[in-house]
């Protein structure tokens, strides 16, 4: 079994499952001179080319995966009792991806993403809902424009572990490892 297809199996057990959020990823980033940073967004895509979220590329997370392109994702699906963690390099979706994912959304999340300068300070909420109001009014009756600053990013695995937890603390931890076309598999210690 390729990791894809466990990974797809795991996804559709925990969606089966998990109560809340089962698309819900921890991704880390970390600026040039290595300071980490981590939050939680959501996976919107994912196959054999990798696992897709969208964001604002003008965010701190934006920033730091523009000036490091390696991000490292987790899942922790509490409900299955079991974790996959996921490194790799990225890269942004096409515009035609993005695009069709931004007309995928409900329109208030579309204005969000428009007014939203993610990551910026923010005198008071106010502001922020004022933006939208005028953004609504401004489009209204007419479908919004994805931002340019607006897209997704694709992280393509080198490495990609699979936790399986037990009571008794006996781990079991299954890790792929890139090799030219295809993946080399091993076992970790708990």
């Amino acid at each position: 079994m390729n990791p894809f297809q466990l990974f797809d199996a795991w996804y559709e057990e925990a969606k089966a499952s998990e109560p809340a959020d089962p698309n819900a990823m921890a991704v880390a980033t970390a600026t040039p001179d290595a300071i980490p940073s981590v939050r939680v967004v959501l996976l919107k895509n994912h196959g054999p080319d990798g696992f897709v979220f969208y964001t604002n590329m003008e965010s701190r997370k934006g920033d730091e995966l523009t000036a490091n392109p390696r991000a490292a994702l987790c899942f922790h699906w509490k409900s299955t009792y079991k974790q996959v963690r996921i490194e790799g390099r990225i890269e942004q979706v096409s515009d035609a991806e993005a695009d069709a994912y931004f007309a995928s959304r409900g329109r208030a999340k579309q204005l969000a993403a428009i007014a939203s300068r993610q990551s910026r300070p923010l005198h008071d909420f106010a502001t922020f809902e004022q933006e939208i109001a005028a953004l609504d009014a401004e489009f209204e009756g007419r479908d919004l424009p994805r931002p340019d600053h607006w897209s997704g990013v694709r992280v393509i695995p080198d490495q990609i572990e699979f936790w399986e937890g037990t009571q008794e603390r006996t781990h079991h931890r299954r890790q792929f490892v890139r090799d030219g076309d295809g993946w080399k598999e091993g076992l970790l210690y708990p």
